[in-house]
């Protein structure tokens, strides 16, 4: 596989592994995140201030009063040929959605009527897909997650929406998301959750990062309402929905 190094203004350049979104690339992007993260922790790759994952490629920003890509991009080849492991999920974390109140899911019967399914295999190949967080994007705390189940890949829709509401959950071609604020929207919407994506009241104000797991579990309207309950006043204990090993 071949990798391209490519200026991003002065004071960054980007690592791109492929030209496709695929599992084995976003892999390797996420091996060089971690690697390059275990470097500085050891003291190495001095003047790097961060590095970014995106589907296919790592954005490495640096500082130039401290170093150059001259000096830098050496260091980060020597890492790549020398082989990355895939660098293991962060969290598996289980979301909480409620597909049932029609308000939460307006085309799960348009989505299930396209795939030649019933509204429960739909619901069912939801939460049974094996979900990553490749890269967050367009707004603060959305992510872009792969994983979809290939019987329920579809399109954006032919038209979309002016306004989605907060905490929906959507699908299109084969990722998913859950739309952070109330904003515009073109994913087919197949239930709401009670969590917000994003919340500056948190220390770590947005909820999913690269690398993320995550399983949809299916609730019903009441626990949808006590858990959303619990998270307007503050009050949810955010650590109950990571899956332990």
């Amino acid at each position: 596989m071949s990798v391209r190094y490519l200026n991003c203004g002065d004071t960054a350049f980007s690592v791109e592994f492929g030209s496709t979104i695929a599992p084995d690339i976003n892999a390797r992007v996420m091996g060089l995140h971690a690697r390059i993260a275990a470097e500085r922790a050891a003291g190495r790759l001095p003047g790097v201030v961060e590095t970014i994952p995106s589907m296919r490629a790592l954005m490495v920003c640096y500082d130039p009063l401290a170093t150059t890509r001259a000096a830098l991009q050496p260091e980060i080849e020597a890492l790549v040929t020398g082989g990355l492991e895939a660098a293991a999920p962060s969290r598996t974390l289980a979301i909480p959605c409620c597909y049932d109140d029609p308000e939460f899911a307006p085309d799960l019967p348009e989505v299930a009527e396209r795939t030649g399914m019933t509204l429960e295999a739909v619901i069912a190949r939801h939460t049974a897909s094996d979900f990553h967080v490749y890269v967050l994007g367009f707004m603060p705390g959305l992510a872009y997650v792969v994983g979809l189940a290939p019987e329920l890949e579809l399109p954006r829709r032919s038209q979309p929406r002016v306004r989605v509401p907060r905490s929906s959950v959507g699908i299109a071609m084969n990722m998913t998301t859950i739309y952070p604020f109330d904003s515009p929207g073109g994913w087919h919407v197949l239930g709401r959750t009670p969590l917000w994506m994003f919340d500056q009241r948190r220390e770590q104000p947005v909820l999913l990062a690269p690398g993320d797991r995550l399983q949809f579990r299916r609730i019903e309207r009441s626990e949808y309402d006590a858990i959303a309950a619990q998270v307007e006043a503050g009050m949810l204990d955010w650590s109950t929905l990571e899956v332990k090993a």
